[in-house]
């Protein structure tokens, strides 16, 4: 798809298409379409189709960002299927110019995706350029240099958005940790500005992963650690992001019902995000040090499956009781995080499709943001809002620390109340935290719109690409507050 900044009137672009929005729904200002609503009892909400004028009226709630990428996204949806190649559109600008050029990209592109990988029949469409017009649809003047960086950092995001959705909507039996572990590798191939380190199991033994290893045992696929960095030659500051990477998890003994393990597929989420986030870093070469650390490996089940009542030692010395084995996320993000730390962040982000009780409680739309510093927490959740990811804080609790402790081990990996499971999951991660990055860690529980088995907003059916826009939003305003 391109996207082109065109300097002519909206009147004067010739394509095959126009799109024509309805700010508030209202319909007074079109006069000669009057007839045309009417006869169509169209109201000014969603779109119609004026095929002989070649028109596609829609609907924008609002210059809001999320809005705008929903209106463009209900545009593609509606015109891919017509035998046409180009459309043109005024500029919409809302509060900053930058984000709403980049949301117009992200809307269309999202709108674009498909996972169609195992289709007998693929559905292709016609439609490859988007043109847009100087003429802006309030009359206002913008700066077009800000303009075409919108459109550069809308694409960027929407591409690595879209690259984690890959990941993660692939199969078990193609996706493997050996796989991931490629995937990783092609990427440092593709940006000279990625490096990418693979670790195998000798390596994890050899730095006492337990944990990780534990969880790994019965599958016959070999764990990965993986380790993708980024340098800026300017780099303002140094962070750490941390994914779970389960490819297939089975919920080892403690197996899963039949129900339950589908979509496991999605587990590896978290190690997608991350992938998708060093990407667009590295493309739009922000002035940071970035580094990833992905666990990868199965959970599945066999006769030297690790078991509930085991005690694993960490490799931060930390005893853990096994009382599920279903809660294997927290105990591979338990020494990937313990070698992350020794990366010495300035700010450390792990991500993991890590409990059903965060989607239980906020849903399938909203990912949690959990953590030590108040103040981050805050700065994390007002940023991701302009990113178009819903999130929402939950804080620790010090009674439902009481949860997880164990009466053989330093901490349990599961709470003795089925009660706050996503807060005990992340007080569990806590415990790996040292005390020089207690208040330099956030902890995010992606488990709802990482994966949903229906299509919503612009995201479609499977992978949402949770956690990408959000967390490179959240740099993109590290720097401008570094300035």
């Amino acid at each position: 798809m391109k996207f082109e900044l065109n300097d002519k009137k909206l009147d004067a672009i010739k394509a095959d298409f126009e799109l024509v929005f309805i700010q508030d729904k209202n319909l007074k200002i079109f006069n000669k379409e009057k007839d045309f609503f009417k006869l169509n009892n169209y109201k000014g909400e969603g779109a119609l189709l004026d095929l002989n004028n070649k028109k596609l009226y829609l609907e924008l709630k609002s210059l809001a960002y999320e809005d705008i990428r929903l209106s463009l996204c209900t545009a593609y949806k509606t015109l891919e299927k017509l035998n046409i190649k180009s459309v043109k559109l005024p500029s919409i600008i809302g509060d900053c110019v930058v984000r709403s050029f980049a949301s117009l990209v992200e809307g269309v592109l999202f709108g674009a995706y498909k996972f169609d990988k195992y289709k007998s029949e693929k559905k292709t469409s016609t439609l490859e350029k988007f043109i847009i017009s100087s003429e802006e649809l309030n009359g206002k003047k913008f700066n077009k240099d800000e303009a075409k960086i919108g459109l550069e950092r809308g694409e960027i995001l929407a591409n690595a958005t879209n690259f984690t959705k890959n990941i993660v909507n692939e199969i078990p039996e193609i996706y493997t940790p050996l796989k991931m572990a490629e995937d990783a590798q092609n990427l440092a191939k593709e940006n000279k500005n990625i490096i990418c380190k693979i670790y195998d199991e000798k390596f994890l033994a050899k730095e006492k992963m337990n944990a990780f290893l534990a969880v790994n045992r019965a599958s016959i696929h070999p764990p990965r650690l993986i380790h993708l960095s980024y340098k800026a030659k300017n780099a303002k500051k140094r962070v750490v992001f941390v994914g779970k990477g389960l490819t297939y998890d089975s919920g080892g003994l403690s197996l899963k019902p039949a129900d339950f393990m589908l979509t496991m597929k999605a587990d590896k989420s978290g190690a997608a995000a991350a992938m998708g986030i060093i990407k667009a870093v590295a493309e739009l070469a922000l002035d940071l040090e970035v580094h990833c650390i992905l666990g990868a490996t199965e959970n599945m089940i066999g006769g030297n499956a690790y078991k509930p009542d085991d005690v694993l030692i960490s490799r931060e010395g930390v005893s853990i009781e096994v009382r599920n084995t279903d809660a294997e996320g927290r105990l591979v993000l338990a020494d990937c995080l313990s070698f992350a730390q020794d990366l010495k962040p300035d700010l450390l982000i792990d991500m993991a499709t890590l409990t059903g009780a965060c989607v239980v409680g906020l849903g399938e739309f909203t990912s949690a943001i959990m953590g030590n510093n108040e103040e981050l927490q805050n700065d994390f959740y007002l940023s991701s809002k302009k990113s178009g990811e819903y999130t929402t804080i939950l804080h620790f609790n010090p009674h439902l620390r009481e949860l997880i402790k164990s009466n053989i081990a330093d901490v349990s990996n599961t709470a003795s109340s089925r009660y706050g499971g996503a807060i005990t999951a992340g007080l569990f991660l806590d415990k790996f935290i040292r005390k020089e990055y207690k208040d330099k860690w956030l902890h995010l529980d992606i488990a709802g719109p990482a994966y949903t088995e229906k299509s919503w907003g612009y995201s479609s059916f499977g992978a949402g690409g949770a956690g990408v826009r959000m967390c490179v939003n959240y740099l993109i305003q590290i720097l401008r507050k570094a300035k």
